[in-house]
């Protein structure tokens, strides 16, 4: 079977997604890599690194394919290329993607969309929703300490004393533990609020000081959160209100694959900030977690800089495509029987991830749109 990597069509997209140091990792199951040229290129990665890592690198790689991977959807025209069934690994987007959907299922393909991978202990390998939000949490922390016009570290010298800036993270995910982390690596206080009060011993562990609001806690199966009612939103608003107000870096971290993103910051919260301050709304292509934050944008809000994150990961190319490589990799050898891939929907995580297989869609809420015939 020929895995084809090929070359994002996306001007935003930088990352690719197989590294020249995990071919070998298919090639030695018996699995062909055929590499577009410049596939790697925006991720430093050459394709003479390619080749010699066992990969063939042709204009040709997607004709006839068996197996195509990326990271951004394909287009309709790139599934026509593949081989009758052949199997699509990627960010799907499902919902959004009904034309593409319905190439897949009409092309027979098997998909899987790397976003649906379910959150349990045996696929946390597969995930590639943690793996990109650690770049993206990572990501924010050091586009907001270049951003605020003051130091992060207290500094003690003979000229007097420099304080420490003040950092609050909403959302103790991934991402957000990650911006906790590298912000106390920076040397900031930091401290963080979250929805679930089981984050709290998570934020401690790397550094944050929790803030406890005296709200319901919203935890709920598999490390999510419910979803809140506007009353609690509201009222949760109100509280964090003075807690942004005295921070140097708000960094905002709180998204739902599928679902707009909830509002924790309204404009004027924002405005009450410091002069200087910098927010960074890492779940603006969601809708924002931060009122008129725009994704891929930087505004000045009264005097505050509001910065909304588009594709953060993309940003750190070469290490989220290693990560994210290594996560389609192993969904791969999940399937791997013999040199083929064998698509076996009675497991757990396979069926999780699935979007179309045998000329059918599988995946609900994307077979209710097209049922439904929305556009």
């Amino acid at each position: 079977m020929r895995v084809a990597v090929v070359r994002e069509r996306s001007t935003s997209e930088r990352r690719v997604a197989l590294s020249p140091a995990l071919v070998s990792r298919l090639s030695g199951v018996g699995l062909d890599v055929a590499v577009e040229p410049g596939a790697g290129a925006a991720a430093s990665f050459e394709d003479g690194a390619y080749q010699e890592a066992g990969a063939v690198v042709t204009p040709e790689a997607l004709n006839g394919a068996d197996v195509l991977i990326g990271v951004q959807p394909p287009t309709v025209e790139q599934v026509g290329r593949l081989a009758a069934g052949a199997v699509v690994v990627g960010f799907l987007s499902p919902t959004t993607q009904l034309e593409l959907v319905g190439a897949l299922r009409d092309h027979g393909c098997t998909a899987f969309a790397m976003e649906l991978v379910p959150r349990i202990a045996r696929a946390q390998s597969m995930d590639a929703l943690s793996s990109q939000a650690l770049v993206s949490g990572y990501r924010a922390a050091v586009l907001a300490a270049e951003r605020l016009p003051r130091f992060l570290p207290l500094f003690m010298t003979a000229a007097g004393t420099v304080r420490p800036a003040r950092v609050l993270v909403l959302g103790a995910g991934v991402a957000g533990l990650q911006a906790i982390a590298t912000s106390r690596r920076l040397g900031a206080v930091v401290s963080a609020y979250d929805v679930r009060a089981a984050a709290a011993d998570e934020v401690r562990s790397v550094g944050g000081e929790f803030l406890s609001l005296d709200l319901d806690d919203l935890g709920a199966a598999g490390g999510y959160a419910r979803e809140m009612t506007e009353d609690r939103g509201r009222r949760q608003r109100e509280l964090l209100a003075p807690h942004v107000a005295s921070a140097d870096i708000l960094i905002t971290t709180a998204a739902v694959p599928g679902r707009s993103a909830p509002r924790l910051v309204t404009a004027d919260m924002v405005a009450a900030m410091k002069p200087g301050s910098v927010v960074v709304d890492l779940a603006a292509e969601q809708g924002g977690n931060v009122e008129g934050s725009r994704p891929g944008e930087e505004q000045t809000v009264g005097s505050v800089l509001v910065v909304g994150g588009r594709n953060v990961a993309s940003q750190l190319p070469a290490q989220a495509s290693e990560l994210y490589a290594a996560n389609v990799v192993n969904l791969l050898l999940l399937m791997n029987d013999g040199g083929a891939l064998r698509v076996d929907l009675d497991d757990e995580v396979l069926a999780g991830c699935c979007v179309t297989h045998a000329g059918t869609v599988t995946h609900g809420p994307t077979r209710d749109l097209l049922a439904e015939g929305v556009r």
